[in-house]
């Protein structure tokens, strides 16, 4: 059963249609993975559904009486409140009959009422009705709700006097989907709601998703939590919205047999086009030498053939790649020991984030970081970079091995936040002004791009002009702090790649989970001050840990 339909519709931002005559329609329970590259519209179309944004053409057709609830990328929430205190807001349909209630109360107090029986008796059936309604909506048990809910997207009891101020962007999103579950909409759309969660705050919401009683349409460049929770992918690209059964890997498989597909009927129709054009011509030149009308039918006939094909919508596309970064990642022999962490003791104000750490890392190794928020993952970067310095042991960088490092925030953009991309790479490596340009273009960038501040754009071009900048650097041992946290998924795939080829060792920290089955080959998790390494990617990681998880 369909609870929602979008019919033919077409989105116009400021001249630029973002996509044409578009339709789709979203099922009771569904579990749909929206993907497409940065750009695409997804966000776009989510607002569409919710009434943000107006359709030009087209209709969208709602269930009757559906709720639809919304988790929009960046969050704002009301300041001066804890986390309690904001999750406990009403839901607007339970404030409604929460101030009914409140006025019959007001209604049976008055000597008027209480006094006629007549009235009386009427302020009753409606004081029961709103009951009922009260009951309906979870109003007795909307507390613990609340409670049990922030409990089971990792809210600790001891979190909920926190400020709303104190708290992470993935934590306040985590807030906001609370609303949503107590409210219990129909439909669910989340705007990247994996965004800056760890590993444990990613598997608690792919357990409520999983659970949800509802349909949940999920914006998201996580293909583990596509894979885990996704029944069906809606690819937006080029204005078009193409649909695939199953979750990312079988949308991954069956996109690519598709294109190999539409790839050889192109080609056959091809060649079919090109025998009817020459008969077509050899027609003519016949008619043209004996002026033979039978030929000129035959030419006539071939040629509205082909009108038809044309007219029909029956010529097959060519099969185009998608524009991909340029990125090479080439790297160069370098010292035996990459990275050598000894007895490695770090705190702040006597909290202790970890104390004897040791970890050895060769070249040629791929070594994924993982832990809690707050584990310490990216003061322990610092410390390899020389950016504060340890209250004991040592961190031994190879004689040979020359640092990349791509941060988290792109805080090793901070000082150009004013100048160009054009202007930084100059920076990094003597280029022309041509050759810079072109290098820049290579990594997706507009040519009037290049010339604007690097303060104004996206976090995904921030993070393509990190890498272009290491690309540059020529390093030969890679610090990654979560380097796909901004990158879309055609955008991953392509660093995925850059990664294979590189030559040198890899300390990357990432709660990707496919990114790191792709990529690494070590996993070592930093939880309560100590170190663990796991063999393998994270799947690996997660088989040995499935007797403590």
């Amino acid at each position: 059963m369909h609870v929602l339909q979008l019919d033919h519709v077409t989105v116009n931002f400021a001249g630029r249609v973002i996509f044409r005559d578009l339709s789709w329609a979203i099922g009771h329970r569904d579990r749909i993975g929206l993907v497409g590259p940065n750009g695409s519209g997804k966000s776009s179309l989510l607002k569409l559904i919710t009434g943000d944004v107006q359709t030009e053409t087209g209709y969208i057709v709602r269930a009757r009486d559906i709720s639809i609830g919304y988790l929009p990328q960046d969050i704002q929430l009301v300041p001066n409140r804890t986390v309690i205190e904001e999750a406990m807001v009403l839901p607007p349909a339970l404030e409604q009959v929460e101030a009914e209630l409140n006025r019959i109360e007001n209604h049976l107090a008055d000597p008027a009422v209480y006094n006629n029986p007549g009235k009386l008796t009427r302020m009753l059936e409606r004081q029961e009705r709103a009951l009922e309604t009260y009951e309906q909506l979870g109003g007795p048990g909307h507390a613990n709700t609340v409670r049990e809910t922030l409990i089971q997207l990792g809210f600790a009891p001891d979190d909920f006097d926190l400020p709303t101020e104190s708290l992470s962007g993935g934590q306040k999103k985590l807030i906001v989907l609370a609303h949503l579950v107590v409210e219990n909409s129909d439909v669910l759309l989340l705007d990247e709601p994996d965004n800056h969660l760890d590993l444990a705050g990613k598997r608690r919401l792919e357990r409520l998703l999983r659970d949800y009683q509802g349909a949940v349409v999920i914006v998201s460049h996580d293909r583990y939590l596509l894979d885990d929770v996704a029944t069906q992918i809606a690819e937006l690209e080029n204005g078009t919205l193409t649909v695939y059964q199953g979750n990312f890997s079988a949308y991954a498989t069956e996109r690519e047999l598709r294109r190999l597909r539409q790839q050889q009927q192109y080609n056959a129709q091809q060649k079919e086009i090109a025998h009817i054009e020459a008969a077509i011509k050899r027609f003519e030149q016949w008619a043209s030498i004996v002026v033979n009308e039978r030929h000129i039918r035959q030419a006539r006939s071939r040629r509205k053939m082909l009108d038809r094909m044309e007219t029909n919508g029956e010529i097959i596309e060519r099969v185009t790649e998608r524009r991909q970064m340029d990125l090479q990642l080439n790297g160069w022999r370098g010292s035996t020991k990459a990275l050598e962490i000894n007895n490695l003791s770090m705190a702040f104000e006597n909290d202790w984030l970890f104390i004897d750490l040791n970890l050895l890392i060769r070249h040629g190794e791929r070594v994924g970081l993982i832990g809690p928020n707050g584990a310490g993952k990216s003061v322990l970067f610092r410390l390899i970079l020389n950016e504060l310095e340890p209250l004991d042991g040592e961190i031994i960088v190879g004689p040979s091995s020359r640092i990349g490092y791509y941060a988290q925030e792109h805080q090793t953009l901070d000082e150009w936040a004013d100048r160009s991309p054009l202007q930084l790479i100059r920076g990094v490596a003597p280029k022309s002004e041509s050759d810079a340009v072109a290098f820049l273009l290579k990594m997706l960038f507009t040519y009037d791009q290049t010339r604007q501040p690097i303060h104004t754009l996206s976090g995904g071009e921030r993070s393509r002009l990190q890498l272009a900048c290491l690309m540059l650097q020529q390093p030969n041992l890679l610090l990654l702090d979560e380097p796909t946290n901004n990158l879309d998924i055609p955008s991953m795939e392509v660093l995925e790649h850059a990664l294979e080829d590189f030559e040198g060792a890899l300390l990357v920290i990432s709660h990707d989970r496919y990114f790191l089955d792709q990529v690494v080959d070590r996993v070592v998790e930093l939880q309560d001050g100590t170190f663990t390494s796991f063999t393998g990617g994270y799947t690996d990681y997660l088989i040995a840990m499935k007797p403590t998880v």
